[in-house]
């Protein structure tokens, strides 16, 4: 597992939903994979029940010491970006603890510039 440079945040109106999350389910965490579907999307999960591992980057924490993975090929393809959690109405993922509030996670993205 590698740590990356703090490059993730998060808007005012995700963190009311992180936060409500966090009331009912104890400490999450995000994972970012990239793959299709449910991998397209930031899934939040009970810390612990997701299992990272070498092919996994964490990219930095979000608010309640909420730790954000990101899959290395997905890193790779936007390791030059800095990533928001910006949440909307919809359909989370199946497994992603928003699903049952209405409303998913998503990533917004910005070109660091070095």
């Amino acid at each position: 597992m590698t740590a990356a440079a703090d490059r993730v945040t998060i808007t005012p109106q995700a963190t009311q939903v992180l936060q409500r999350l966090i009331d009912v389910h104890g400490p999450v965490m995000f994972h970012q994979s990239g793959g299709c579907c449910d991998g397209s999307a930031p899934m939040c999960y009970p810390q612990g029940e997701f299992r990272t591992g070498d092919s996994d980057v964490l990219l930095g924490h979000l608010p309640g010491d909420t730790p954000f993975w990101i899959g290395r090929d997905q890193y790779e393809l936007w390791r030059h970006t800095k990533l928001t959690i910006d949440v909307t109405e919809g359909r989370g993922g199946g497994f992603s603890l928003e699903a049952p509030e209405g409303v998913r996670f998503l990533i917004r993205s910005d070109l660091c510039v070095t």
